[in-house]
Parts: structure tokens; C-alpha cells; sequence
């Protein structure tokens, strides 16, 4: 099926292309160095959460043999087994990519004083200084575990690093385990030109790890790290689901190894005999060549602030539709508002929305549904300050969201603590939805309702790293849609028959389809048919399989998508009219747009929360919204285009799956899409102050014609004219034509 992609060899290419941001000449160097570090974390949670649960089945897959059955997938017919291989195959091949832009980086910046230092490049007077380090300041602290039949294997935190030693034995084996991950003592080791000359700790371990064992001797030794399993899922069944969910969280982080990564070599019998006291297979072994930890590098971005190394400062801009002497509620009662970050500031409209929420009297009541927030929140502070004020304020937060469970868990007691009512995600699914209700007392009886949906989470920090939209609306029967999805939540069913929202999993995946279903009889019928979507991943099959009918009809398709794409473009007969691009820049495009039809009157445009991926279109409580003001339409449409023009940051999909940069033709201006949406947030900020200093200066100019004297004809031959003007003109005659006119007139003005 050459048409189609496996979900986890896609996630792989999408990684690759953020590696590849690690090499980019463009890109300032101290920039590049943290696309090496996001390509590492971005592998270990890979590893934990997919190669986890692809582990699980597994096991599952080991079973059901022996009953003569077998589970593939359904994209690339692989078994689970075949996918694993598949996966640490494609990791070990790009490894050599990775040691070599960490490299690379590290030469470019040798100009500017950094120098990640060795024992072999150290001076004889820092060797002399990092032995002493380790005496006083490391060895006391740290404690050398030896390993052997005798002994009990420990257990190996995840991802933490460890000192492995090879030690002497008469018989049998003896490993030396030596921890070197510490949160009381600095990682990286200053030697000099205000840090940027460095050794990290685990290397000086590494160098003295003899002295942590007296009477043997060290035969070899390496950096090793675990990455463990983090496939845990939990239904939300009875009052206690908080503490179940606190439990769980502590015990993922003893699940099964799943990797182990090694520095350089060792000794094969002992690496061997380390992999069966953790019942890992030799073949999820890898070896690496540089720091197994690179979050470091993250540190050395801020030891130089020479604004060569770093991207041009880019800050948030207030949002141009929001007015700053006016609330924010009456302001989307009047019309809807679109925001978009990190191009606009979220502190200046969404948070502002909340603080005068929370403070208005006439607002009566606050609902929410959290998946992700920041670690220090203004927008729980906000809604605790609402409850505190007497409002009603329900949250429901999502306890399941992945490695954000304890935040999650904290800000639940938090919240409670203040009088919020707080609820949690359905039993058998996660609440992924960004939807918040309004209601606030209207003038002259009854309520108005302010309704946000957005993209992304209300999470300060990734506000100002991520892509996302926000629609604000007062829309009566989307706020009716947004309270039936906050019933369902609480009630634990699902919304079937929504108004104008799409909501998963009953009401997203169909309404989807029915509308590409529409598209592909335009295009039948001899119309242009078109379907354009922006989403982080694509992997829901009957998406796929819609879309592919739609191409074979003729439909003209447009993707960008981030990450995961398991439809492949361009292969005759099948997606030859599909075009998939992803952009993967300085900021996290995480967006969602789906768009129905060209552009007339007739086209739909949705934006939301979901993914057209399964666990988010039949798994997940999803909300799209339709963005139904022409303006607001036309901006998106133009987004799109921008991102569709993208020459700089853009790779688009290949007929064999592979992704090629976007080529800029001879002339052509660059389009970097995030660039331009920067420019585009401040051009509309300026546009919107020039206006309203033309109507001031209006104001200004009426103002005066006011107070100014009227004109005075004070001349007697001027009187005397106008008086003889007038006598002249009461002797002359009308006509019967003029006179019948004139009467016309007047009637007509009456």
C-alpha cells in the first residue's frame, strides 16, 4: 500500500525534520543546539508512551499466536514485533545525524568561547582542579553499588544517568553502578570563560569511578540510561479517582524498559549481563557517541547574549480587535474575535477576559474545561478569584493528561480549595476539549453568553511557544452547544445532536465526512471541489479512506500537517490531487483549521481541538467550532495561503514519503510563514492605532468648527445686495412644470 504510511515511521520522519532544524544555516547557533535537545526529548517520550505501549502488544501478539491469530496495522500491515524492529532500526540510522549537528554546533560556537572539555583536552591544571571537585564535592555525596549473582540488581530510575563499571571477578560477574543524576548539584561543571568552558558531572564520575571501589580493579566503564514504559491508562470509575490517578503516576515510573542507551563502548559480556537483570532485548541497546542527557544545552543558550547566536527578538502583540478601554465581554457581544498566538499576547485578551469575568458583577457563572496549564496559572488564579467573588465556577480537568497528571492532580485541590466546583473526564475517555461559557446578566432581564474554543491548552508558557487560535463568540446557539457538552462531561455521556459545534466522539468524525461528501459531488458534478485541513497528526482511517475517494473524484486537497501523516501524496491513483506540507520552525505549529469548499459564500471553516486522528475524532470529548463571520473567514483563508507559500520553513511530502524542503524559485520573495504572521500581528496593531488617531483628529477638528465665531457680513452694500436678490426674486414667475416639482419634492421629503 504505497499510498499509505505507518503511524510510527511517520512520527520518526517528523522528528527527523526537526533534527534537520538542528543543522540549518539560518538558524542562529544557540537556537540550533535546542532543536538537538527537542529531538532527544521528543525521542524519549516516543519511547516511553509508543514503543511502550507497541511493547504491550507485543506480549499481547506472543499470546494470540498460539491461538493462531494475529494483529496488524492497518496502514502497513506490520505485526507488532515487525513495527519494534521497524523503529529501532530507523532510530540507529539517524544517530550518526545526531552526534554529528551536536558537533558541529559545538565548532561554530568554539568562536565565541564554548567548549564542551574532555579529560584529553583538559589542561594540567584543570585535570588537577576536576580531581578535587570530585573529592570534595561529588564523592562524598554519591555511593558505588557493586552488582553480582550474590547481589540484587537495583532499580534504574528512568532517564536518569547511571556509571556502569566492568569490575574484576575470579568467577561470575561483578558490575559497578555508580548514580550520577543529581537535583542538589550543577550538571554542568564551569571551567572557566563565565561556564561557557564546561565538563558535565557524569564525565568526571565516569573518570574516577575507580575510587568508588576499593580493592577491585575497573575494567571498563560507561554512561548508561533507562528509558522505561509510560503506557498507563486508567478509567475515571468512583470517588476515589484522584487518588488512583496518584498512585499510577508513581508507579509509571517503575514500569518496563523499553531502551538503554550506552556511551560509546563496553564491554559486550557486561552490557549482556546488564540487559538480562532488566529483561531487555540486545537489540534495544544503542550506543551513543555524546551526551546521552542533552537538556543541558538548553543552559549554554543562556551564557551568550550576543544577538548573533539567538533569533531575533519577537514579543507578543496586544490583539487588534480587542479595544483596551473596553471590557472584553461586550466587545465579542458585538462581534467575534479571533486571536492568534504567540503572535498576540493571551495575558492581554484571554487571561483579561477571565480577571474581568471573575470581577464583574453581573457575570454569574464560569465553565472550563482544563487539560494542560502552567505551572504558575493566571488562569487558575483567575477562576479561584471568580469562585472566591461568589460566582458559580465548574472546571472540569483532565487528571489523564499525559506527564501533566501531578500538576493536574495539585491544581485540582487548588481549585477546590477556593470553592470551585471541579469534575473530571469521562470513564472511558480523555476530555481534550478547549472550551470555555459565559454567562453573564444581560440589560433588561435575562443573560448573555460569551463562548471560546480554541486550539491549544490555557497554558501561559505554551501560549507564547505554540501556533494556536482562539475563536470568542456570542453566538446563542453555540453557547446552547457548550452547555450541553459541559452537561455531558458532568453527566459522563456524549453530545449526539449539536446545533452548530462539532463534538467528538459521537458528533466530530461523521459531520467531517458528510462535508468532504459534499465536496466530492461538487466535483462530480463538474464544480471546484476543495477540502484544505492544518493539523498536528492524521491517522483516523475513515478520514483517510474519505480523502482518498475525494482525491480519485477530483477534489483539490490541501495538508499541512506537523507530525504523523499515514496518507502519502502524490501517488497516482489514488492521492494524486493531495498536497501535505509540515512545517516544523522556531515555534510549534499547533493549530487546527479544517476548510470545506472554495471560496464563496458557501465554504465552511471550523477550527478546534482535534486532531483527524482516531484518539481524537472516536476516542476523545473534542470541540470544533464553524467560524462563521466573513472576516474572520477571510483571515484564516489568507493564513492558510501563508502557510501554503511557505518557502523557508516548509517540506512538502514526496509520491515515496520522504519530505524535500519547499525550492523558492529565482525572484521569489521568502515566506516564512511564523515571520510573517509576527509581522502581520503588528501591521494589524498599527493599522488599528492610525485609525483611531485620524477619528481623534476628526473629533478634534469638529471640536474646534464648534467653538470657532461665525462669519459676519457687516457691510451695507452687502446687506443692500441680498436685499435686491430677494425683491427680484419674489417678481419673477413660476411655471406650472417647476411649480408641480417643486410640490414633488416636497411630498417626496415628507
Amino acid at each position: 500500500m504505497d499510498h499509505l504510511e505507518n503511524r510510527e515511521l511517520s512520527w520518526l520522519k517528523f522528528n527527523k525534520r526537526v533534527l534537520e532544524e538542528a543543522t540549518c544555516p539560518d538558524t542562529p547557533s544557540l537556537e540550533r543546539i535546542a532543536f538537538s535537545a527537542i529531538y532527544q526529548s521528543n525521542l524519549d517520550e516516543f519511547f516511553m508512551v509508543r514503543v511502550g505501549s507497541i511493547s504491550e502488544d507485543e506480549k499481547d501478539e506472543k499470546e494470540k499466536k498460539k491461538k493462531g491469530k494475529k494483529k496488524k496495522d492497518r496502514n502497513s500491515d506490520m505485526t507488532a514485533s515487525e513495527q519494534l524492529d521497524a523503529v529501532f532500526t530507523a532510530v540507529r540510522r539517524l544517530q550518526p545525524s545526531v552526534e554529528d549537528a551536536y558537533r558541529r554546533n559545538m565548532e561554530e560556537l568554539a568562536p565565541h568561547g564554548f567548549e564542551h572539555v574532555s579529560f584529553e583536552t583538559a589542561s594540567p591544571e584543570e585535570l588537577d582542579f576536576l580531581e578535587l571537585y570530585f573529592k570534595r564535592e561529588i564523592k562524598p555525596f554519591i555511593s558505588g553499588l557493586v552488582i553480582n549473582d550474590a547481589l540484587p540488581f537495583p532499580f534504574l530510575r528512568n532517564k536518569e544517568l547511571y556509571v556502569a563499571v566492568l569490575l574484576n571477578a575470579k568467577k561470575g560477574m561483578n558490575i559497578g553502578m555508580i548514580p550520577a543524576t543529581s537535583k542538589d548539584r550543577e550538571r554542568m561543571i564551569p571551567l572557566g570563560n563565565n561556564g561557557k568552558r564546561f565538563i558535565l558531572e557524569e564525565e568526571v564520575i565516569l573518570h574516577f569511578a575507580h575510587l568508588m571501589f576499593k580493592g577491585y580493579k575497573v575494567q571498563d566503564r560507561a554512561v548508561m540510561r533507562v528509558t522505561r514504559s509510560a503506557d498507563i491508562m486508567v478509567d475515571n470509575k468512583g470517588a476515589d479517582f484522584r487518588d488512583r490517578m496518584e498512585e499510577l503516576v508513581f508507579k509509571r515510573t517503575k514500569l518496563n524498559p523499553v531502551r538503554l542507551e550506552v556511551t560509546d563502548e563496553f564491554s559486550r559480556d557486561a552490557l549482556d549481563y546488564i540487559c538480562k537483570k532488566l529483561k531487555i532485548k540486545n537489540g534495544r541497546v544503542f550506543n551513543s557517541h555524546i551526551p546521552l542527557d542533552l537538556s543541558y544545552l538548553y543552559q549554554l543558550q543562556e551564557l551568550d547574549s550576543d544577538p548573533k547566536l539567538h533569533y531575533a527578538p519577537l514579543s507578543p502583540r496586544k490583539a487588534a480587535m480587542l479595544a483596551e478601554n473596553r471590557a472584553v465581554f461586550p466587545q465579542v457581544k458585538a462581534k467575534d474575535i479571533l486571536l492568534s498566538y504567540p503572535f498576540e499576547a493571551m495575558t492581554t485578551s484571554f487571561i483579561r477576559l477571565l480577571e474581568e469575568s471573575a470581577a464583574d458583577p453581573k457575570v454569574v457563572s464560569i465553565k472550563i474545561t482544563l487539560y494542560r496549564v502552567a505551572r504558575n496559572s493566571k488562569v487558575i488564579s483567575a477562576l479561584c478569584a471568580a469562585a472566591e467573588n461568589g460566582k458559580e465556577v465548574t472546571v472540569m480537568i483532565e487528571l489523564r493528561a499525559r506527564f501533566d497528571e501531578a500538576n493536574n492532580i495539585e491544581w485540582s485541590k487548588v481549585l477546590q480549595k477556593a470553592g470551585v466546583r471541579v469534575f473530571y473526564g469521562p470513564k472511558e475517555v480523555k476530555a481534550h476539549s478547549k472550551l470555555l461559557l459565559i454567562t453573564r446578566k444581560a440589560q433588561g432581564g435575562g443573560f448573555d453568553y460569551v463562548t471560546q474554543i480554541g486550539t491549544g491548552n490555557y497554558n501561559e508558557k505554551t501560549a507564547a511557544l505554540y501556533t494556536d487560535l482562539m475563536l470568542l463568540t456570542a453566538d446563542r446557539d453555540i453557547a446552547a452547544d457548550a452547555e450541553a457538552v459541559f452537561e455531558s462531561l458532568r453527566n459522563g455521556t456524549f453530545v449526539e445532536a449539536p446545533r452548530k459545534l462539532l463534538v467528538s466522539p459521537l458528533a466530530l468524525r461523521p459531520q467531517v465526512l458528510a462535508l468532504m461528501d459534499e465536496q466530492i459531488e461538487i466535483a462530480r458534478s463538474g464544480g471546484d471541489g476543495y477540502i484544505a485541513a492544518k493539523v498536528n497528526s492524521l491517522n483516523d482511517s475513515a478520514i483517510i479512506e474519505k480523502l482518498i475517494e475525494a482525491s480519485r473524484a477530483g477534489v483539490r486537497i490541501e495538508l499541512v500537517v506537523r507530525g504523523i501523516c499515514c496518507i502519502v501524496a502524490g501517488v497516482p491513483g489514488y492521492t494524486e490531487n493531495i498536497k501535505v506540507r509540515s512545517i516544523v520552525g522556531r515555534f510549534l505549529e499547533h493549530s487546527r483549521i479544517f476548510i470545506f469548499g472554495s471560496e464563496n459564500k458557501d465554504q465552511k471553516i471550523f477550527l478546534g481541538s482535534a486532531d483527524w486522528m482516531s484518539r481524537n475524532t472516536i476516542r476523545r470529548v473534542e470541540v470544533a467550532a464553524p467560524v462563521e463571520d466573513e472576516r474572520l473567514k477571510k483571515r484564516i483563508r489568507e493564513m492558510f495561503r501563508v502557510l501554503m507559500s511557505d518557502n523557508v520553513k516548509a517540506r512538502e511530502m514526496q509520491p515515496d514519503g520522504s519530505y524535500v524542503h519547499t525550492e523558492r524559485k529565482d525572484g521569489e520573495e521568502a515566506v516564512n510563514a511564523q515571520e510573517f504572521f509576527y509581522a502581520e500581528a503588528y501591521r494589524r496593531l498599527e493599522e488599528k492605532s492610525e485609525k483611531q488617531q485620524r477619528m481623534k483628529n476628526a473629533r478634534e477638528q469638529k471640536s474646534k468648527a464648534k467653538k470657532a465665531p461665525a462669519k459676519k457680513t457687516s457691510s451695507a452694500k452687502a446687506v443692500k445686495k441680498s436685499a435686491a436678490v430677494k425683491k427680484k426674486a419674489a417678481k419673477k414667475p413660476v411655471s406650472t412644470a417647476k411649480r408641480t416639482t417643486t410640490r414633488r419634492k416636497k411630498k417626496d421629503e415628507e
